[in-house]
């Protein structure tokens, strides 16, 4: 089955290299929609039918903390799994991001197979 991903990141180059590693992952990618920072992000979420977000937290005009917080306040955290990307990742904070309803934290730089394990435990290998 193939996924619509969006990937929230304020940098083009990683959105790329993202892009990149979820090929090199051989992750089925139907639809890969990109936003610049969360209020971008939030604003496909309401236009676009996404089944996962990989958000970096640190973004200027809304952080990807702030992202999560919206699509709580909505209910989206409910349907839509949110897995962050960041170089930041002490256990306080992602202890903090579980707790606001992230369903995975990934550390940059990561593998393909990191990205392709973290998905396929939250979206469930088709091919198991």
């Amino acid at each position: 089955m193939a996924y619509n991903i969006l990937v929230v990141d304020d940098s083009a180059i990683v959105r790329a290299i993202i892009k990149k590693t979820l090929s090199l992952a051989g992750v089925d990618v139907g639809e890969l929609y990109q936003a610049g920072n969360g209020k971008e992000g939030l604003a496909v979420l309401d236009d676009k039918w996404v089944d996962l977000v990989l958000a970096d937290i640190n973004m200027p005009e809304m952080t990807g903390i702030e992202m999560v917080e919206k699509m709580s306040e909505s209910g989206l955290m409910k349907t839509v799994p949110v897995v962050m990307i960041s170089t930041e990742g002490s256990q306080t904070r992602v202890e903090e991001l579980k707790a606001k309803g992230v369903r995975a934290y990934i550390r940059k730089p990561f593998t393909p197979e990191l990205v392709k394990e973290v998905i396929d435990k939250i979206l469930g290998d088709e091919d198991d």
